[in-house]
């Protein structure tokens, strides 16, 4: 029996990642979640982290996601995101500049609570990252 299911990540640019999937795991607010064949409907939220695709040929792939949406629905993964990124994509230099910046926006004293919460999450996605 086919334990696959269709995923497509996308950004306003272009389709970033589309393929059949036999596991996904995304980092949503509620915790890191693992989407499997015929998980229940869901529509969610990203927050930052890395997103995992394991594909039906047994290979992953991993992007860098700092926000989007998600919705699972008749076994097709639809990730809408401006800011995913495949990790095989990303140079050294460039998650230098997300931690530096990521850094600087926290050391700011006026952030809100929540853009705290989005900026520890982004910094301990970042420290994941191994180019």
């Amino acid at each position: 029996m086919e334990e696959n299911f269709k995923i497509e990540i996308i950004s306003p640019e272009q389709i970033i990642f589309s393929g059949d999937a036999k596991a996904v795991t995304l980092p949503s607010y509620e915790g890191e979640m693992g989407i499997l064949k015929d998980h229940i409907s869901i529509i969610t939220f990203l927050r930052p982290g890395i997103l995992q695709v394991k594909k039906a040929d047994g290979n992953s792939e991993k992007f860098f996601i700092e926000d989007g949406t998600v919705e699972f629905f008749d076994n097709i993964l639809v990730v809408l995101s401006a800011s995913a990124i495949n990790l095989k994509d990303l140079s050294k230099e460039a998650i230098d500049n997300l931690n530096k910046a990521a850094q600087d926006k926290l050391s700011n004293k006026d952030i809100s609570d929540h853009d705290r919460y989005i900026l520890n999450h982004k910094l301990e996605a970042i420290k994941e990252i191994r180019v």
